[in-house]
């Protein structure tokens, strides 16, 4: 299994429902270091698994639809509590609409680092 991973980063801002959040119930400010790692059992026929530049602007391009933006506000995400890992799930998904044009990958795992010690990731097909 062939992987490439990218990384891009998102400045977002929120609140989080529920008595388990504490003082994060308040809105609050999160910056998360975002990897997109893409995965497939083949390589293409110019021997890669896809495009680098092609994934990093793909992966920057998602994130500038979220980032210095409030996500209480965002009607995509409405209803949702913003967690890390609801998070990691949308920006896997909205990657996944446009990976096929990329390469061979057949799987992903968007990582959303909350600090060089917290961390939740998402896995799907591609």
């Amino acid at each position: 299994m062939y992987t490439v991973t990218v990384r891009d980063h998102m400045m977002i801002a929120h609140s989080l429902r529920g008595e388990v959040f504490g003082p994060a119930q308040r809105l609050h400010g999160a910056t998360y270091v975002v990897d997109a790692a893409f995965s497939g059992p083949e390589l293409g026929p110019d021997g890669i698994l896809l495009d680098i530049g092609a994934a990093t602007e793909l992966l920057r391009g998602v994130l500038g639809g979220l980032t210095y933006r409030n996500l209480d506000d965002e009607p995509d995400l409405a209803g949702a509590n913003t967690t890390t890992e609801v998070l990691a799930r949308t920006v896997a998904d909205r990657l996944a609409a446009g990976a096929a044009a990329l390469g061979p990958a057949t799987r992903l795992v968007v990582t959303l680092h909350e600090s060089h010690v917290a961390w939740a990731s998402y896995e799907r097909s591609l």
